[in-house]
């Protein structure tokens, strides 16, 4: 089976959607169902208020600021809603009424209607400073936003990040893409409480979004099975474990096995002076199920890749040596990067890794060497095949954005301004699948998406990245189905990580205190 094979985007969490793809199919989907667009407003301001009143339940006083679209004609029922509770509620307006249309200028009158007198259309911004009370909402702009803010709306969110009641956005924090989640200048409302209508909007999930959606809650509104029966998605947001409903993507282990049944790792990295990172991986290796781990890294590093851990085992360092051994052929993983660096001593076992997966003589290197090896790439080994034109369908890429970069030949700015279309086109560059890493790291094997939702900001120190690349090999090893093995080690990389952060908080967490908890999510599979 091939390691692209596709999976089924809708087994293992949550259907996402571009912007587009609900602005164009949400009348459609409410037509189907005789809904007037109206009546979705008056759902969504209601389920917005709703939540505002579940997260802030004692007194509070609101100020809503309202934009002149559908967003802001959320905002306008919710705040009818709060002034017929008893609520005191103000309402700012970023345009002229004259502006305000359609649906939204219907939600405005009857707002009106309802007794809601304290409005504004000027000075925003300074009226933001002066206020006093406990929620400011945001419906300013939707899903529809895209680019920059204009310098008096900027001004407005920039008073809104800085004063101290707590935020809730609707649908989707002013500024920011609901399609990539890219944020320009920073110019975006830092919300508390994000609440968004039908289904998640990819956008959302990862990236820069992990600064300003704070908790996300969706609101269906009545219309999301009927939205996504109605409109496929190739984008998957990954929020449960295990990650398939019936099947299981690590392969059963019969009570007679032994470890040649369960297979090898060959972890090649590890260059002068740098032993932690392919000691990492490797451990991280074995606590996921590995059966072998052999390490080939600089002899100088030997003594500390073993020291404390027996378990693993010392392959030849030099790459003609190790090309001439058993362990080469035995591995069905091969984990290559770790600490490699890129002398000529790194770019030798560089060389020798991919010649065991591609014919390194073809230009495009399309044809197969062996069908059953398996190639995880991350850190040096990465940077040294963006200098490569190599391509294999058995291997997994692991960049951080700056590594993708380097494999796109761009710069760091456009992989976080299109973070779907640079996993997709890593992946249909080189082959195989490419985990795009950083907030809600993105898993693709060029044509489908998965979003993972675990992990938190105490995992950005060193070593993380090798711990994953360890979990990837070791997953991959005992799988069929690769690309949901890949899917099943990024959330359960997060998943341990979010559990040593809710045990002991997310500062001083270590890389290698993942190992606990990784061993006990591994058997939960």
């Amino acid at each position: 089976m091939s390691l692209s094979q596709q999976p089924n985007a809708k087994h293992n969490g949550h259907c996402a959607y571009s912007a587009k793809q609900v602005l164009v199919n949400e009348a459609l989907a409410a037509k189907s169902q005789q809904l007037a667009m109206y009546t979705l407003m008056e759902r969504a301001g209601t389920a917005a208020f709703n939540t505002l009143c579940q997260r802030w339940s004692k007194k509070i006083h609101i100020l809503v600021l309202c934009g002149k679209g559908n967003n802001g004609g959320d905002g306008f029922v919710l705040a009818r809603l709060a002034h017929v509770k008893g609520i005191p509620v103000s309402v700012l307006i970023s345009c002229e009424i004259t502006d305000i249309k359609g649906d939204a200028l219907t939600a405005y009158h009857a707002m009106l209607d309802a007794g809601v007198s304290d409005v504004f259309t000027d000075k925003l911004a300074k009226r933001i400073n002066q206020f006093i009370g406990e929620v400011i909402v945001d419906a300013l702009f939707g899903i529809g936003f895209y680019g920059a803010l204009a310098k008096p709306l900027q001004e407005i969110v920039t008073a809104i990040n800085k004063h101290d009641a707590n935020v809730l956005s609707i649908d989707i924090p002013s500024g920011l893409c609901a399609t990539t989640g890219f944020v320009r200048d920073e110019h975006a409302v830092i919300a508390d409480v994000t609440v968004t209508f039908i289904v998640y909007k990819q956008g959302l999930l990862t990236g820069q979004a992990a600064n300003f959606v704070g908790d996300l809650v969706l609101a269906d509104i009545g219309l999301g099975n009927t939205f996504k029966q109605l409109v496929a998605s190739d984008v998957t947001y990954q929020t449960r474990y295990p990650l398939l409903n019936n099947a299981k993507p690590l392969k059963k282990r019969l009570k007679t096995c032994h470890k040649g049944n369960v297979g090898q790792v060959l972890s090649i990295g590890g260059g002068k002076g740098m032993p932690g990172a392919i000691r990492l991986a490797s451990e991280a290796a074995l606590r996921c199920g590995a059966a072998l781990v052999a390490v080939s890294c600089h002899p100088d590093n030997q003594i500390f890749v073993v020291n404390g851990r027996p378990e693993l085992m010392l392959a030849a360092s030099d790459a003609k040596q190790l090309a001439s051994s058993a362990v080469i052929n035995k591995a069905k993983v091969i984990l290559l990067g770790p600490g490699l660096g890129q002398t000529d001593w790194s770019k030798a076992l560089f060389d020798l890794a991919i010649a065991s997966m591609v014919n390194s003589n073809s230009a495009s290197a399309h044809d197969e060497r062996d069908e059953d090896k398996l190639l995880v790439l991350d850190a040096d080994g990465l940077t040294l095949l963006s200098q490569t034109k190599h391509f294999c369908s058995r291997w997994v890429l692991t960049p951080h954005p700056k590594e993708a970069a380097s494999l796109l030949g761009c710069d760091v700015a456009t992989i976080e301004a299109g973070r779907f279309s640079a996993v997709r086109n890593i992946a249909k560059k080189y082959g195989g699948i490419c985990i795009l890493k950083g907030a809600g790291s993105l898993i693709s094997d060029g044509k489908h998406v998965v979003i993972n939702s675990t992990g938190n900001a105490g995992m950005a120190v060193g070593g993380m990245g090798d711990v994953l690349a360890g979990i990837v090999a070791a997953l991959t090893l005992q799988a069929s189905d690769y690309f949901t093995a890949t899917c099943l080690a990024v959330y359960i990389h997060g998943a341990a990580g979010d559990i040593i952060a809710n045990k002991y908080g997310e500062l001083g967490m270590l890389a290698s205190d993942l190992f606990v908890p990784l061993q006990h999510l591994v058997n939960q599979e």
